[in-house]
């Protein structure tokens, strides 16, 4: 039954994900014509990729109170079809301020679909099955880079000058079309919960809801209050941070980091990051079937996560040679995707009904901070120092220390 719900929910919020986390970095393969056609420092660079998170934080909490009154059909598609369309008018900036503005509006317009989907998630699936089941819809992030960097590599190259527009205008323009078509499809095909589920016997349906009632019986938090007020929520969002720091920090810079070894040509560049992208998909996979078989959820977060420290050290420390730089970001992504996969298994097997809906919420957008402070920070340093290499060395630390908070909460809750 649960394979079948599997089949049916998990390949449509993978497409979109993986829509929304390439609408969401493509501008760090558009940075590398973006700085020298209009004219941006770094600084400008980083506090542009980075501000799309002061958007996301402001309106994340909202929109998933939103999702949990009106339906995960409606409100996903809308964050869809918005982020869509604004992810195409990037195409129109011609400066500092219109690329601040187009890419706070893309924070506002995404807010709400990754913790939405992780709350919709809890609508189906026990918490036993969803370390697996989050780690399959958040393969999308390294199988965007998979897709996303040798296409974006090709238009950068073959679709510089077409029509009279750059290569990073065609980039954004092109990459925004699946968003839409995939808001119409959430539109046409989601449902909002197993009651509305028509595809399902009135006896499946019951199956799974005693499913879901059977599961909840150890949670306390279910109030709107427990999901702000929680001291474990705060310190899941603490965690989250700390994570995200390594995720973003570091990753607005891979196609520059792959350039600074020597290879020059974008679809070369966009080639070289599917090694770091494959291995990360296949890592989440199979170390989050090895947490759910097991019930263990606090190391399989926390050695993943130092692994992937360990990666960007090495990445930038071997930074001129391209062989060693790829295989340290192959052991970044594969160990900052994989602790992130595993660390949503924490906060929803605490939370319940509204609590779930705000706490999620409140996690990711005080997480997702990270976004902001880490591309500007990195950015900040290059433009002082000429080098990535400090950014990215604080940013692994940040990540391997926040892991380690992980370990304060008492495994019983936790290994659920």
């Amino acid at each position: 039954m649960y394979a079948r719900v599997t089949r049916r929910l998990i390949p449509l919020l993978f497409s979109c994900y993986v829509a929304a986390y390439l609408d969401r970095v493509n501008v760090s393969f558009a940075r590398l014509q973006m700085l020298s056609d209009l004219r941006f420092s770094e600084t400008v660079y980083g506090l542009g990729a980075g501000i799309f998170f002061i958007g996301y934080f402001l309106f994340e909490i909202p929109s998933n109170i939103i999702l949990h009154k009106v339906g995960a059909r409606l409100w996903i598609a809308r964050v869809m079809l918005t982020w869509a369309v604004v992810s195409a008018a990037m195409v129109f900036v011609r400066s500092a301020t219109g690329f601040y503005v187009l890419r706070f509006l893309l924070g506002v317009a995404e807010a709400g679909f990754f913790p939405g989907v992780i709350l919709y998630l809890t609508y189906w699936f026990p918490s036993a099955r969803r370390g697996r089941i989050i780690a399959l819809f958040m393969t999308g992030i390294p199988v965007a880079g998979l897709i996303g960097g040798p296409i974006s590599g090709w238009i950068l190259k073959n679709m510089t000058g077409v029509q009279g527009l750059a290569g990073w205008q065609w980039l954004f323009l092109i990459e925004a079309l699946p968003s839409f078509l995939l808001g119409v499809a959430v539109l046409r095909y989601l449902d909002n919960g197993i009651a509305g589920a028509r595809w399902l016997t009135e006896a499946e349906r019951a199956l799974l809801a005693r499913g879901l009632a059977d599961d909840g019986q150890h949670l306390t938090s279910h109030s709107l209050r427990d999901g702000l007020t929680s001291s474990r929520v705060w310190l899941l969002a603490a965690v989250y941070f700390c994570l995200i720091a390594g995720l973003y920090g570091a990753g607005f810079w891979l196609p520059t980091l792959i350039k600074r070894t020597g290879v020059e040509s974008p679809l070369a560049i966009g080639i070289l990051t599917v090694l770091p992208n494959a291995v990360a998909a296949v890592a989440m996979v199979v170390i989050s079937r090895r947490s759910d078989r097991t019930r263990e959820r606090r190391w399989h977060l926390v050695t993943p996560a130092l692994i992937g420290a360990a990666g960007w050290v090495i990445t930038v420390r071997y930074g001129t040679d391209t062989a060693i730089a790829v295989s340290g970001m192959s052991l970044a992504m594969a160990g900052v995707t994989t602790s992130l996969s595993q660390f949503w298994c924490l906060p929803t097997a605490v939370l319940a009904g509204a609590a779930a809906a705000t706490g999620i919420a409140l996690i990711n957008s005080i997480g997702n901070l990270a976004g902001f402070l880490g591309p500007l920070t990195i950015g900040w340093l290059v433009d002082r120092t000429g080098s990535t290499d400090l950014g990215v060395y604080l940013l692994a630390a940040v990540m391997a220390s926040g892991s380690l908070l992980v370990l304060t909460m008492p495994r019983q809750v936790v290994n659920r």
